[in-house]
């Protein structure tokens, strides 16, 4: 099978959900527990570009530091990236990545179709 990455929040029931979907189905994926080690801003901007989003819809935009930061008043594509950069937890989860293609996996069904 093809190489498979999930960016993963063992906390995030969502995130438990799309690793045991992909243990399920056999698919042996490399873990990134995206908290603990943040994508750089080249591996963000990949991702966003394999799941044809702008970074505004990539951001948890309920989580206190998005409201902290004032990133709702932001519009420069480059800061939002930098603020997910710096704080991991503003990144939407789970994310599979496979073939040069992502899927977010709310709702799980997005990461069934990336693996079919």
């Amino acid at each position: 099978m093809a190489n498979v990455t999930i960016w993963h929040n063992p906390r995030c029931s969502k995130s438990r959900n799309a690793a045991a979907l992909l243990e399920e189905k056999g698919v042996e994926a490399e873990v990134v527990k995206y908290l603990d080690t943040p994508p750089s801003k080249e591996e963000l901007k990949a991702v966003l570009k394999m799941l044809g989003i702008s970074a505004r819809e990539l951001m948890r935009t309920k989580e206190a530091i998005y409201k902290e930061l004032n990133l709702k008043e932001e519009t420069d594509e480059e800061k939002l990236i930098e603020a997910m950069v710096e704080n991991p937890k503003l990144i939407e989860r789970p994310i599979v990545i496979k073939d040069g293609k992502a899927a977010i996996g709310r709702p799980i069904e997005n990461i069934i179709d990336l693996l079919d």
